[in-house]
């Protein structure tokens, strides 16, 4: 189910962006990637990171009513909290935002617009998060699929009216269509799940969802903090069409990804939640590597023979991005690898370790992409990716096992 949406998905997904590609060009392709990074940090900060935890409990305790009654009045003190705060964060710092995103205040409306979204943002990762901690595949599928074409739909009526600036605003509006389609399709298991009379302005699992805000902060807010920092660069150091060509590979890089990270929530965390053993975990991760690794080594692997027919399809003339497919794609496939076993800490609120291996990896690939930026240009960037996950995976992986041990040490 899962994978027949991301393929309808990556279907469409790709021709949106030869239009883009062919109507916007380099430059505009870049400012989009500027505009996608900040939105993803405003759906952490609005949300306060909680997404994880909420899959995890209501993975836990979709039996309980009292336990759930706790988790979503603490969950929804959060997202008012987090929302405003990003509104307000948003409304004062438009113009300043604007200039380091764009370079100018064209765009500056954009922002200011974006400034009233962080509640429905919010609103809709919670949403998602119970879609999720239930393993509602059809309903995720069936959400996942509609969100995105009205989202398409959207973007493109936009952009043949107002170019650019359009698909901007287009873009802003997604999280008003992504909460309207959830609320139309899922409303009945919402009604179930959320009850109105048990929301009290309390936070009685504010300890255990705080953890969540803190390992979201690092993998979410930083990374797409780095993110931006690295565009700039490339577009100070050489210059902003190869930004354009480096934001391009990420987009493609997204689209194949789409299928492991929806995934991940989906099955491995709550698989992983009732997990207590090392041989149990073994076996899991082995059956789950079984399954994934190939077809995605795979696929990488025709994306890499073809990767001139992918750049025409998709991003004609963009040339300068042949170079960057063999780095990005080993990258990928070892991130792949790496992400498996580290949801390990999600799973168990592990909450040290996630973070600590979090800012070792987003450490690497920003102290790598600045060095070897000056040396390889924009090549330098993908290198610093693929070594950054090679460490990363190892690391991980003896910290999981190294857990596990220490578990069953415990209850001798």
């Amino acid at each position: 189910m899962n994978a027949v949406v991301i393929s309808l998905r990556l279907v469409v997904s790709l021709l949106v962006q030869r239009i883009l590609a062919l109507t916007i060009g380099e430059i505009g392709i870049a400012k989009i990637g500027q505009l996608r990074n900040l939105i993803q940090m405003i759906t952490s900060t609005s949300s306060l990171g909680v997404f994880n935890g909420i899959v995890k409990y209501v993975s836990e305790y979709r039996e309980e009513n009292s336990k759930l009654k706790d988790l979503f009045s603490t969950t929804f003190v959060f997202v008012f909290m987090g929302s405003i705060l990003t509104s307000l964060i948003l409304l004062v710092s438009a113009s300043w935002i604007t200039r380091e995103l764009f370079g100018d205040l064209e765009f500056v409306n954009i922002i200011r617009c974006l400034a009233l979204l962080p509640i429905i943002i919010g609103i809709h990762r919670v949403f998602q998060g119970i879609i999720h901690g239930l393993s509602k595949y059809k309903a995720y599928a069936k959400i996942e699929l509609i969100s995105y074409m009205l989202s398409v739909v959207l973007l493109l009526i936009f952009l043949n009216f107002y170019q650019l600036k359009g698909v901007l605003f287009s873009i802003i509006l997604v999280p008003i269509v992504q909460l309207g389609v959830v609320v139309s399709v899922f409303r009945p298991t919402l009604n179930k799940f959320i009850k109105v009379r048990w929301l009290k302005f309390k936070i009685p699992f504010f300890k255990e969802l705080l953890a969540f805000t803190l390992m979201s902060f690092v993998s979410t807010v930083l990374l797409n903090y780095i993110e931006l920092d690295i565009r700039t660069t490339i577009t100070n150091k050489v210059n902003i069409n190869e930004a354009g060509y480096w934001t391009a590979m990420n987009f493609i890089s997204r689209n194949y990804m789409a299928f492991s990270s929806s995934l991940f929530s989906l099955y491995v965390i709550p698989k992983f939640a009732r997990i207590y053993s090392w041989t149990s975990f073994r076996i899991e991760v082995t059956t789950i590597y079984k399954t994934l690794l190939p077809l995605f080594g795979l696929g990488m692997l025709l994306i890499y023979i073809f990767k001139e027919l992918v750049i025409e399809i998709v991003y004609p003339n963009f040339l300068g991005m042949e170079l960057l497919f063999k780095w990005q794609l080993l990258g990928d496939f070892v991130r792949l690898a790496s992400l498996v076993v580290s949801h390990q800490f999600l799973a168990k609120k592990m909450v040290r370790s996630f973070i600590l291996t979090e800012l070792m990896s987003l450490g690497l690939f920003y102290v790598l992409s600045k060095y070897l930026v000056t040396i390889y240009g924009v090549e330098g960037v993908v290198m610093a990716h693929f070594y950054r996950y090679i460490i990363y995976f190892w690391v991980v992986l003896a910290i999981v096992r190294n857990y596990f041990i220490n578990q069953k040490n415990a209850n001798y």
